[in-house]
């Protein structure tokens, strides 16, 4: 490289770093504003009159929409690009919490949480921009980073919520705090210099055909259609020939768009992906039953104050939030094999949700906890590069929109399931989770071989 082009080359370099450091900010301020005001929906709730039952319902109206919006929005955002899909997705949330902060009956109430559980899709499409914006290799590192901040927002929203609410109408004042801190998120979406991004470099042989203005166009766009890195590669049957992804924006007719997502939605459902996202499903019930009757069993079993189990979950909160710093380097440590990672983290999160289960001292639970925090935290991020890896980068919201309905359907069937086997024993749920995080195990045992071996075909074709 000459001294022309590098010096040339600083200013996008510099322009992608600010974007990504960007994006954490605004993943942090985005889960701080959410979680300030999260703990109080119920007791809004009630205090608006509800019975528990239909508190209970009210409560399950935000997740059912985002159970069927998931996908849609994050499939939306490949069509019409990052930039106008977020910002369309932060402004409507903004309107969201705006209103609930103005609900002074459950009818309002509800209506208020329509605009969020159907666009509050902020933190998703921020992750399939961070897959647009680096290399296939970098791409744990900077997601471990960005999860590692949100998480942080996650654990510092409640105190500042809670203070908030020790004064008269607190709860108004978090809803319009979180409202205004989606739409600090938008202004700064709106400033990003998006013509500044890197060319192409999801693949070191493609991205020297890569301009830096494709890139940043279809960086702008959601898509890379400058480089020829293909849609759902290795699943997609030969007679489709993949999705032509083409440069769009919010400006184009309603029915194209709407006709671009349901493609690329029938393309993802129609690939061989099944084997992904129901080990997803599985470790997601898992995980949910491990923490659905945690203060309860902690009472049961131990006499625990809720005050000491709410310092034991802080805990688990806090290095969750830390493991995400973690990923680049343990990656790294597999040589970026992420089928192998996935394999093991798994394995150890059944092992983990084993050992508290059949607890016998808090010490063990502690112990437990403090490796289940880092585990899940990569079982996630491998979860995701898998996904992304198989799926192909430019259908990255449509991926991830996709991992997030499930998780979503695992929201629902875990309650449900953590009541059933709590009929039985305090750890019941647990147990239950032990049996359905084996079965993901199982899974991944028998589908790694043939996912190593589409791998190394796939190798051998692009390297003649």
């Amino acid at each position: 490289m000459n001294q022309h082009s590098w010096s040339s080359s600083i200013p996008t370099l510099r322009g992608r770093a600010g974007i990504i450091q960007c994006v954490y900010v605004v993943g942090f301020m985005d889960l701080f504003g959410v979680s300030m005001i999260l703990p109080l929906l119920s007791h809004h709730v009630k205090a608006l009159g509800a019975s528990p039952t239909v508190a209970g319902v009210v409560g399950s109206t935000y997740g059912i929409l985002q159970l069927f919006s998931s996908t849609i929005v994050g499939s939306w955002s490949d069509v019409v690009g990052r930039r106008d899909s977020l910002l369309a997705c932060l402004l409507l949330s903004a309107l969201g919490y705006g209103l609930l902060g103005t609900s002074t009956s459950i009818a309002w109430f509800v209506l208020a949480r329509i605009p969020v559980g159907l666009f509050k899709h902020s933190l998703s499409i921020c992750r399939a921009l961070l897959s647009d914006l680096v290399s296939e290799s970098e791409r744990p590192l900077v997601m471990g980073h960005f999860n590692a901040a949100s998480s942080v927002g996650f654990i510092l929203g409640p105190v500042v919520g809670g203070y908030l609410t020790e004064h008269e109408g607190g709860f108004y004042t978090s809803s319009f705090t979180c409202a205004v801190l989606f739409l600090i998120n938008a202004g700064l979406v709106w400033l990003l210099p998006w013509s500044e991004t890197l060319s192409c470099s999801n693949d070191p042989n493609r991205s020297q055909g890569c301009h830096d203005n494709h890139f940043s166009q279809s960086a702008h766009n959601g898509s890379r259609a400058a480089c020829r890195h293909p849609a759902l590669t290795a699943e997609t049957p030969p007679d489709r020939g993949g999705l032509r992804w083409r440069e769009g924006s919010l400006l184009q007719p309603v029915w194209r768009q709407l006709s671009s997502v349901g493609s690329r939605i029938h393309m993802v459902a129609s690939s061989d992906m099944w084997d992904l996202f129901l080990v997803r499903l599985l470790m997601a019930v898992a995980i949910m039953l491990y923490y659905s009757n945690f203060s309860l069993a902690m009472e049961e079993r131990f006499s625990l104050k809720p005050k000491v189990t709410g310092y034991l979950i802080s805990y688990s909160s806090t290095l969750g939030a830390l493991a995400g710093f973690l990923v680049g380097p343990v990656t790294q440590l597999y040589g970026n094999h992420m089928p192998a990672l996935l394999l093991h983290s798994t394995v150890l999160t059944c092992s983990l949700i084993f050992l508290y289960a059949a607890a016998p001292s808090v010490w063990q639970v502690l112990l437990t906890s403090t490796f289940f925090a880092i585990s899940t935290t990569i079982g996630r991020t491998c979860i995701t590069d898998l996904e992304l890896q198989r799926g192909g980068v430019r259908a990255s919201g449509t991926l991830i929109g996709a991992g997030q309905s499930v998780t979503a359907v695992g929201r629902v069937l875990a309650p449900l399931l953590s009541g059933l086997a709590q009929e039985f024993s305090p750890c019941g749920p647990p147990s239950l989770g032990v049996v359905l995080a084996l079965a993901a195990v199982a899974l991944l045992l028998v589908r790694i071989p043939k996912w190593d071996r589409r791998g190394v075909k796939k190798a051998d074709k692009l390297s003649q």
